[in-house]
């Protein structure tokens, strides 16, 4: 099917192609094929992109989905509250069912908001059945999302079986891919590090880890160095407190990273090093990381992580910021031949962002007005591969209702069995 995306302001975040103030999109089999002021192609069906910002479809590169039904319950928590709540409390409780319902609501959420990729970072694995479930919700939404295995916390234990099962299911080429995510050296002994990564390399799957100082000098980041585990696949989630020169090694190595601005900050974990990262030579992609503590949309991620920057030094601009949410993050997933740009020959993964809107009109710096006022309410449509999976503002082909009756059956359980309220007075008690 071709399809012609017509009259909007493109933004395309491809310095080749780069931004129109009025512009068409052509796709081709979800492909985009060519990119102009003006198109004509008779034989298309048209999407009219007037009073839209067309641009590409945004890419979290760090989301636990899997706890999508406890949203706003941890907004006062400290990260140490964090795990004592999600990890030693609620989790124990969950069911596959419960991953499924959560993974489905939290991926159909991000779509809604304009995140057409996704790695869903998830460690709720406490059963073959449980991975199966976040991996059947994620083919179950229309989304680009990556299964992230998560090996476990604080663990030595063998996880070859079980992530070759995995990855069996999910042996690459569609929508739904896998990465590994690891136990880190702060998780785990340097040998385990090493030997998940082994296993990484031989089933030809990137990786992402935790890592931070530890707030009291702590140098993963040489560790693995010395060891000589550092990769240009592997993403470094958060990095906070990370020394300038531990920086420079994960440029040096061709490492990525992510930042979630709004829990690092909310969770006392620290500032976001998005400056110290830019002048080590590494360029950020952005997460939002957790619904019980943070909202899901690219939005207001973008929105802190410039604010604070621009705060701490002033030198960040818009431009960065949105690189980040696009392209950066596709390169930090592997998939930068294939998405986070509006580019001729990578997949038609694209979102239309109403000008109109009395919130953002007039919208006369495109790129600026998305950073410092966009928000969900002016996603319009979204394609990813080609595909229409919202238009109008709304989902296409999604029961919302019933997911959510479903979910809420599956919130009001767990949080029961596990005794902890939900209107966010609970303060449990690190361990």
């Amino acid at each position: 099917m071709r399809i012609l995306v017509t009259g909007g302001a493109v933004v395309s975040m491809d310095p080749a192609v780069g931004d129109l103030d009025r512009g068409d999109v052509l796709l081709d089999d979800g492909v985009i094929v060519e990119v102009a002021e003006r198109i004509d192609a008779p034989d298309a069906e048209v999407i009219d992109a007037t009073d839209r910002i067309v641009l590409p479809g945004f890419v979290d590169t760090h989301r636990h989905t899997w706890q999508s039904a406890f949203r706003g319950v941890g907004a006062d928590w400290t990260f140490a509250q964090y795990l004592a709540a999600v990890h030693g409390t609620l989790k124990p409780q969950y069911r596959p069912e419960d991953v499924y319902l959560g993974n489905l609501l939290g991926r159909l959420e991000a779509l809604h908001c304009g995140v057409t990729t996704m790695l869903d970072w998830f460690h709720c694995g406490q059963s073959p059945a449980h991975a199966d479930a976040a991996v059947a919700a994620l083919r179950d939404a229309p989304g680009r999302s990556i299964f992230c295995y998560g090996a476990g916390f604080r663990t030595t234990d063998p996880i070859d079986a079980e992530v070759r099962r995995v990855r069996s299911a999910l042996p690459g080429g569609g929508l739904v891919t896998m990465a590994l995510g690891l136990r880190g050296p702060e998780m785990t002994t340097m040998d385990t590090v090493a030997q998940d990564l082994e296993l990484a390399a031989e089933l030809g799957l990137r990786t992402s880890v935790h890592i931070e100082s530890g707030g009291a000098g702590g140098r993963p980041i040489a560790e693995l160095l010395q060891h000589g585990l550092l990769s240009d696949t592997t993403t470094f989630v958060h990095a906070n407190g990370i020394d300038d020169d531990q920086l420079r090694m994960l440029a040096q190595a061709g490492s990525s990273v992510s930042i979630s601005p709004d829990v690092e900050l909310r969770m006392g974990i620290g500032w976001p090093e998005t400056g110290r990262m830019l002048a080590a030579g590494l360029r950020p992609s952005l997460s939002t990381d957790d619904a019980p503590s943070a909202g899901g949309d690219m939005f207001a991620t973008m929105r802190t992580a410039y604010t604070v920057q621009r705060g701490l030094d002033g030198g960040l601009n818009a431009r960065d910021v949105l690189e980040f949410a696009t392209v950066d993050g596709a390169r930090a997933c592997g998939l930068a031949a294939r998405t986070g740009s509006v580019t001729p020959g990578k997949d038609a993964d694209l979102v239309l962002l109403r000008t109109d809107d009395l919130t953002v009109f007039p919208a006369n710096n495109p790129a600026g007005t998305i950073v410092t006022a966009g928000h969900p309410g002016l996603v319009d449509t979204v394609l990813v591969a080609g595909r229409v999976v919202k238009r109008d503002g709304r989902l296409l082909d999604v029961d919302l209702p019933t997911l959510r009756m479903r979910l809420v059956a599956s919130r009001n359980r767990i949080a029961a069995a596990a005794g902890v309220p939900l209107d966010g007075t609970w303060q449990p008690r690190p361990a």
